[in-house]
């Protein structure tokens, strides 16, 4: 179990570290003004001071679009002092304190006594088996992709989100099943020793924390019903005695920060996949023969 829990401090501290590389920034938009003789900017033909664009091509800090080159500026706010709550590091801390409450929890006493004592009020209270965790463990990554058909238009486009959701559930798989292996904790049931973390709520806090960051900016409630979701399956968990009180906590940090390593490992996969500019298209064309009639459908990603 030591050895696990030192690898475990070891992968966050590298994840921390990778992710502080890139300092915080604020991108705003410079005035275009007048070209007069008396300007100390000359704008050249074909080039613009414009606001930022996400994703843009970087090439010796000229922003590459096309045929078209546009400078722009990036700097820090003079009235915002860099703490740690607005830090890279600050979105590592709920997920990263979670985990530590579940690992901490199998050794000592008074947590352990938490979770026996929750176990004993499930027991006799809740004597019907909940059914419904199987299948709201899956709904926040079902949501990301299903708010596409009521058009409300997500941070990323499919092709990324489908990135960051494969990379995400592969940290999350490993982490898990590697720890579960490692600790052999009891359900409480007894079915087996595969309790500690809990695969169901770490499944359905990594829909629901890519579905916050994907669509923070349209409303945070999509977020917030995301975490309801994956909350109460984590309780159904507890209630049907599959899970210790410990095994759901854990299961939310590992959930959280495995979307957390699945956006920070998105440029790598663009790298990988060579992906450098985003053009999306979608052509429909009617197609008439003398047999026959119908549509045609291109879509580019």
């Amino acid at each position: 179990m030591k050895q696990t829990i030192l690898i475990a401090i070891f992968l966050l501290n590298l994840v921390m570290q990778l992710h502080a590389q890139s300092e915080d920034s604020i991108r705003t938009n410079l005035p275009i003004q007048p070209k007069t003789q008396t300007d100390s900017i000359n704008l050249k033909k074909n080039h613009y001071i414009i606001p930022y664009f996400s994703n843009p091509i970087r090439e010796n800090d000229i922003l590459s679009f096309g045929s078209k080159h546009e400078k722009y500026t990036t700097y820090r706010s003079p009235n915002e002092k860099k703490t740690f709550f607005n830090s890279s590091y600050s979105k590592f801390l709920i997920p990263t304190a979670l985990i530590s409450y579940g690992i901490i929890a199998q050794e000592n006493k008074s947590l352990l006594n938490l979770d026996h004592s929750t176990n004993n009020e499930v027991g006799e209270h809740v004597s019907k088996h909940v059914p419904y965790d199987d299948y709201t463990q899956y709904a926040p990554t079902i949501a990301i992709y299903a708010l596409d058909w009521t058009g409300i238009k997500a941070k990323h486009n499919f092709r990324d989100r489908t990135l960051i959701v494969a990379s995400t559930y592969l940290v999350m798989g490993a982490s898990v099943q590697t720890m579960k292996s490692s600790f052999g904790v009891e359900r409480p049931d007894g079915s087996n020793f595969h309790s500690f973390p809990s695969g169901h709520t770490a499944t359905a806090f990594v829909g629901a924390h890519i579905l916050f960051k994907e669509y923070k900016d349209v409303s945070p409630w999509i977020g917030i019903g995301g975490y309801t979701v994956a909350t109460a399956t984590g309780i159904m968990r507890v209630f049907n005695k599959k899970h210790w009180v410990s095994d759901v906590v854990a299961g939310a940090g590992i959930g959280i920060i495995s979307a957390e390593i699945g956006y920070i490992l998105l440029p790598v996969w663009h790298n990988i996949l060579g992906v450098k500019e985003n053009h999306k298209s979608l052509v429909i064309a009617p197609v008439i023969s003398t047999e026959s009639a119908g549509l045609g459908l291109a879509y580019t990603f």
